[in-house]
C-alpha cells in the first residue's frame, strides 16, 4: 500500500506516536528541507521514486518476552541467529522489524539507559532533546533531511561515567516488506570514562521491488571514554542502504567503527570521526563485498580538530562477478590539530576481469607538525597461490574462499566472536 509523503502524512505520524509538538515542528521543517533538497553529486546513480515508497509500517507493540511476540516475528529472528546470540554473548537486545522495534531486552544490571529512540522521546525528554540532531543536522542532505522527517525506530543508549558495559548491546535491523522505507534514527552518549561495544546487523527479504535503508546514527564518546561500534549488513539485492554515521569524540577518549557490507544492491556509507578533544583518537576498519549488481560506495571520515589526535582506517574491498566496490573517504588534520596522525590503508582484490575496484580519498593536511600516510592497493587473485592450494586438494572455489579468509582477517579480528561466524557463513555462501 502506497503512502504519499505530506505535510499530512507527517502530522498523522507524529500524532500517532503521542509526540511533543517540537518533534512534530522539527518533522515539518526536515520534509520541507527535503523537497528542496538534490540527489548526491557523487556515487553510484539513484535510480527509484520516492513515491513508490512505504515510509511507515508498524508490526506489532513493543515486547521483552520472546512467548509474547507474534511466532511469524519469533521464528524469523530464529531463523537469523538473533535468539540464540542474545542468549549466549549480549549484554542488551532491540529488534527492529520494518518501522517500530518489537522486541527489547535490557539484561545488565548496571544503571545505563538503553531502549527505543521513540520510547527514550517520551521518557526521557530533555536528555533526548539535548543531543537529537546536534551532530547529524537534517539539512546536510536529502537523505538526513528524509529521515528526520519520518525517523521511526533505532536505539537510544545513555552510558553513565565510569560505567563499562561487560558484554555488548546490540540493534538488529529487518525489512520484510516490499517498497519499504526504513528509516531507524540511533543516538549513543558514552559519558566520560565510560565503555561500551555496541553491535548491529541488518537483513532483508527478497523482493521485486526497491526498498530503502536511510538511518541516522549519532554518537557522542565523552572524555577518556571508549565506543565500539560493529556492523554486518547483509541486505537483499533489491535495497539502497543510504546512511549517515557520525561520531564526537572529546579529549582522549576512542571511537571505533567495524563495518561490513556485503549485501544491498547500493550502499552509500561513510562513518566518521569528528576527533574534537586533545588526543582523541578514531578508528574504522571496514569490508566491501560487492558481487554481481551491487555497487558498493563505502569508506570512512576522519576530522581532526584536536591536538595530538589520531586517526586509522584500514579498508578492504572484494569484488567478483562483475560486481563494483568503490572506496571513498576523507582525512581532514585542520589547522590548530598539532601533532597530529592519520594513515590510511585501501586494499582492493578482484576475483574476475569484470569487476571494478576505485578508490577516491579525500587527504587534506593544513599545519606543518602533522603527519597523514596514504597507502592503496588493487591485486587480482594469484593464479600462484590457486595452484599452490588447488595441488593440495581444494578446489578453485574454496580456493578462493581461503585467500578471501586471509585478505579480510584483519577486519575479522576486529569483530565480536559472533558476527565473526556470521561472516564466515555469509562469505562461504
Amino acid at each position: 500500500m502506497k503512502q504519499k509523503l505530506t505535510r499530512d502524512f507527517i502530522i498523522d505520524l507524529s500524532n500517532k506516536k503521542a509526540e511533543p509538538l517540537w518533534m512534530k515542528e522539527f518533522r515539518l521543517q526536515a520534509y520541507d528541507n527535503f523537497l528542496k533538497q538534490k540527489q548526491p553529486s557523487f556515487g553510484p546513480k539513484l535510480d527509484f521514486s520516492f513515491d513508490d515508497l512505504i515510509y511507515y509500517r508498524k508490526s506489532e507493540d513493543i515486547k521483552s518476552d520472546w512467548k509474547d511476540v507474534k511466532q511469524e516475528t519469533y521464528h524469523t529472528f530464529c531463523k537469523l541467529g538473533v535468539v540464540s546470540a542474545e542468549e549466549k554473548y549480549l549484554d542488551g537486545v532491540s529488534n527492529q522489524l520494518e518501522s517500530e522495534v518489537v522486541y527489547h531486552k535490557n539484561k545488565t544490571e548496571k544503571d545505563i539507559i538503553f531502549m527505543s529512540t521513540d520510547m527514550a522521546l517520551q521518557k526521557y525528554p530533555d536528555l533526548f532533546k539535548k543531543y537529537f540532531n546536534t551532530l547529524v543536522d537534517y539539512q546536510e542532505n536529502m537523505y538526513t533531511a528524509l529521515n528526520g522527517a519520518v525517523w521511526s525506530g533505532g536505539s537510544f543508549i545513555y552510558i553513565p561515567p565510569y560505567t563499562k558495559v561487560d558484554r555488548p548491546l546490540q540493534s538488529y535491523f529487518r525489512i520484510d516488506t516490499a517498497s519499504l522505507g526504513q528509516f531507524e534514527r540511533t543516538i549513543i552518549i558514552v559519558d566520560e570514562g565510560a565503555e561500551l561495544s555496541y553491535i548491529e546487523g541488518c537483513t532483508a527479504r527478497m523482493n521485486a521491488k526497491v526498498s530503502l535503508h536511510a538511518g541516522v546514527v549519532e554518537i557522542f564518546v565523552g572524555k577518556n571514554a571508549k565506543c565500539r561500534y560493529s556492523t554486518i549488513q547483509n541486505w537483499s539485492l533489491d535495497v539502497y542502504n543510504l546512511v549517515t554515521k557520525r561520531a564526537i569524540v572529546e579529549e582522549g577518549g576512542l571511537m571505533e567503527w567495524v563495518d561490513g557490507n556485503l549485501g544491498s544492491g547500493i550502499t552509500m556509507k561513510y562513518p566518521s570521526c569528528i576527533l574534537k578533544g586533545d588526543y582523541a583518537r578514531g578508528n574504522c576498519v571496514s569490508i566491501a563485498y560487492a558481487k554481481k549488481k551491487q555497487i558498493l560506495d563505502a569508506g570512512a571520515k576522519m576530522i581532526h580538530i584536536g591536538a595530538h589526535t589520531k586517526s586509522n582506517i584500514v579498508n578492504k574491498s572484494i569484488a567478483s562477478e562483475g560486481g563494483i566496490s568503490n572506496y571513498r573517504g576523507t582525512v581532514n588534520i585542520t589547522k590548530n590539530a598539532l601533532g597530529s596522525f592519520a594513515s590510511v590503508k585501501c586494499d582492493t582484490i578482484l576475483l574476475d576481469s569484470k569487476s571494478k575496484s576505485d578508490t577516491y580519498p579525500k587527504n587534506i593536511v593544513e599545519n606543518d607538525s602533522s603527519t597523514l600516510e596514504h597507502e592503496a592497493s588493487v591485486s587480482k587473485v594469484s593464479e600462484e597461490k590457486l595452484f599452490y592450494l588447488m595441488s593440495k586438494g581444494f578446489s578453485e572455489n574454496r580456493a578462493k574462499e581461503l585467500i578471501i579468509m586471509g585478505f579480510i582477517d584483519e577486519f575479522r579480528k576486529e569483530l565480536p566472536m559472533e558476527y565473526a561466524v556470521e561472516l564466515n557463513r555469509l562469505l562461504e555462501e
